[in-house]
């Protein structure tokens, strides 16, 4: 009984948790006109034409002066990309980075890494998928911990944030991303624990 118990309340707290992730998510758009930054990133996924033109919507209104799309596929050109971005060609092709190395979130936040640093930006606009948002900024934080980060959450046209539970799909796809951001979080309080905490720990006194 008592394991039952326990399981109950396990299964208790993971609910609750989902809850509170789904109404995050539902929250997040429509997003606030971020301040000005250095670089914009946009990560690629589900929705990415959505994500991609609103990136290059910030792009064209100044808000930074590059623009990286991380993740891209090796079969899609430059020109593919312009087409859904629905860039000026004169923007596109002086401030437009394509990535073509992540094939998942840990690797958007690599390559994200290297861009700002190879820029020298230590101020990015981060813009994903509304439900992506969560885990994709614990990732991108854990990669660049002396970055200015600022989260920019596109809505996402397959899934209803608000009645996510109405549908298999999307109720499939809350569930999963939730469980991935505690997988994610779970990391992170290992880490800090870690080598990492040590070398933070280091810089923060250099500094």
């Amino acid at each position: 009984m008592r394991g039952l118990a326990a399981l109950l309340v396990v299964v208790a707290i993971w609910a609750a948790g989902l809850l509170a992730f789904a109404e995050r998510v539902q929250r997040s758009t429509p997003a606030a006109e971020p301040e000005q930054a250095e670089g914009i990133v946009v990560l690629t996924g589900a929705g990415s034409n959505a994500r991609i033109a609103a990136a290059m919507a910030l792009l064209e209104d100044g808000k930074g002066r590059r623009m990286l799309v991380s993740g891209v596929s090796r079969e899609a050109s430059r020109e593919d990309i312009r087409v859904v971005s629905r860039a000026a060609r004169r923007l596109y092709d002086c401030c437009v980075d394509l990535g073509f190395d992540a094939a998942n979130t840990l690797g958007n936040a690599r390559e994200t890494e290297e861009w700002a640093r190879a820029m020298r930006y230590d101020r990015l606009i981060i813009v994903t998928a509304d439900y992506h948002i969560p885990r994709a900024m614990l990732e991108l934080r854990g990669a660049m911990p002396g970055k200015r980060l600022v989260a920019y959450p596109v809505e996402t046209p397959v899934m209803n944030a608000a009645r996510w539970w109405r549908t298999s799909g999307s109720a499939r796809l809350m569930v999963l991303e939730y469980c991935k951001y505690l997988a994610i979080l779970g990391r992170e309080a290992v880490l800090s624990l870690g080598p990492r905490a040590d070398a933070e720990a280091t810089v923060a006194k250099k500094g």
